[in-house]
């Protein structure tokens, strides 16, 4: 776990959940090996591998969002659902794990 001066706390682990993004009866990505992301306040975060992940579905996008705690993210699109997930591409060192991780606002996981 790290912690910070201000007492924000953020920890990264290698997941064994089944992951599911399902959006309109499209797959979007599964996988089984996720990072779990616990981050102070925040509900849990599921980051992806890449490789389990449709990014031909996908379409990069021009958002991006700083956070103090982990970097610059850089999102990607469908064409109905603007920055639908984010990455770090770059990420602070304490959680460099997330490197080019994608992470989705909904996932599901699955038994």
């Amino acid at each position: 776990m790290t912690t910070r001066p201000t007492g924000h706390s953020i920890t990264v682990e290698q997941g064994t959940e089944h992951v599911r993004v399902v959006r309109d009866g499209q797959v979007l990505a599964e996988s089984r090996r996720p990072l779990l992301l616990r981050e102070a306040g925040l509900p849990v975060r599921y980051y992806l591998p890449p490789e389990d992940v449709r990014t031909d579905l996908l379409t990069p996008s021009e958002t991006h969002t700083y956070c103090p705690f982990k970097g610059t993210a850089s999102y990607w699109s469908l064409p109905d659902a603007p920055d639908l997930v984010w990455y770090y591409p770059d990420p602070k060192p304490d959680v460099a794990e997330i490197k080019d991780h994608l992470c989705f606002y909904d996932v599901e996981t699955v038994g």
